[in-house]
C-alpha cells in the first residue's frame, strides 16, 4: 500500500511537468490613441495616411532625445513625402491636436462619386487633403480639389462626406 501511494505521488509530480507546453502568443500591437485613429477614419484613405496616421498615434515622447518631465507639451512633425502632421502631445504622449496636409493623394470612392456627379465633365488635376484634429471632440476634414475640363479650371471644396462647401 505505501508503495502505491508513493507510486501515485510521484507520477501525480511527473505528469504536469509533460503537460505544460510553451506556446508562442502572437505580438500584441498597442495603440496609443484609438480615438484618434476612430475620428482621423483613415480606412478609407490611401495607404500613406493611414500609415503616418498610425506612426502618429502610436508616438511615445519620452523616447526623445531631448524629452524632460519640465516641458508640458511637444511638437513633433512627422513628413512622407505626399504630406505631414505636426502633433502636439503632452508629457505622457497623450496626443491632443494635430494639423495635417496631404497633397495628391487616391481620394476615396465617395468623394470621387460626389464630384463625378456634380461634374460629370471634370476630371480631378490636384487634391489637397487637411485634417485639424483637437482632442476627441473636435475635427475638422476638408479636401480642396482643382478640377480641369479642357482648358478651364475651378477650385472647390468637399467635407469629408462629399458634400461641397
Amino acid at each position: 500500500m505505501k508503495k502505491l501511494i508513493i507510486g501515485l505521488f510521484i507520477l501525480g509530480l511527473t505528469i504536469p511537468m509533460h503537460a505544460q507546453d510553451p506556446i508562442q502568443l502572437p505580438t500584441v500591437v498597442i495603440v496609443h490613441n484609438y480615438k484618434y485613429l476612430d475620428a482621423t477614419g483613415s480606412e478609407d484613405l490611401a495607404v500613406d495616411v493611414e500609415q503616418l496616421e498610425l506612426k502618429v498615434s502610436d508616438f511615445n515622447v519620452k523616447e526623445l532625445d531631448v524629452y524632460s518631465e519640465d516641458n508640458e507639451f511637444y511638437r513633433v512633425f512627422f513628413i512622407i513625402p505626399k504630406g505631414k502632421i505636426l502633433a502636439t502631445y503632452d508629457e505622457h504622449s497623450h496626443l491632443i491636436r494635430t494639423a495635417e496636409r496631404f497633397q495628391d493623394i487616391d481620394l476615396p470612392i465617395h468623394i470621387k462619386e460626389s464630384i463625378a456627379e456634380r461634374f460629370p465633365q471634370w476630371t480631378v488635376s490636384k487634391n489637397v487633403y487637411l485634417v485639424n484634429y483637437y482632442e476627441p471632440d473636435n475635427i475638422k476634414k476638408m479636401y480642396k480639389i482643382t478640377l480641369e475640363n479642357g482648358d478651364k479650371r475651378i477650385r472647390i471644396k468637399v467635407d469629408d462626406h462629399g458634400d461641397f462647401m
